[in-house]
């Protein structure tokens, strides 16, 4: 059975960093493209970045901002997120796509991130 953790969410001040963890199991995530996706209330899913073996891509609001990692050994998937905004506010997803067979697709159930005062 395959999951997806995602951790490190809650509560931070605009200007604040926090960093979210995705750990995978039931699938190796070195033969997958690994994102992060957001969706906050009433607004559409938005991709925040992806990951593949050689190559990052972010989505044009968080550019600068946010760096998204992996780490092959620990089977887990990171996005540093720095000089957050309320408009980050939103239910981040963590994503598994198989860099070769697209059919193979998993996602997480999603962590709660609030930039608030």
């Amino acid at each position: 059975q395959v999951q997806l953790v995602e951790s490190g969410g809650g509560l931070v001040q605009p200007g604040g960093s926090l960093r979210l963890s995705c750990s995978a199991s039931g699938i190796t995530i070195a033969h997958y493209n690994m994102g992060w996706f957001r969706q906050a209330p009433g607004k559409q899913r938005e991709l925040v970045a992806t990951i593949s073996s050689n190559s990052t891509n972010y989505g044009d609001s968080v550019k600068g901002r946010f760096t998204i990692s992996r780490d092959n050994a620990k089977n887990t998937v990171y996005l540093q997120m720095n000089s957050l905004k309320p408009e980050d506010t939103a239910v981040y997803l963590c994503n598994a796509h198989h860099s070769l067979f697209s059919w193979f697709d998993y996602w997480g159930q999603g962590n709660q991130v609030t930039v608030s005062s």
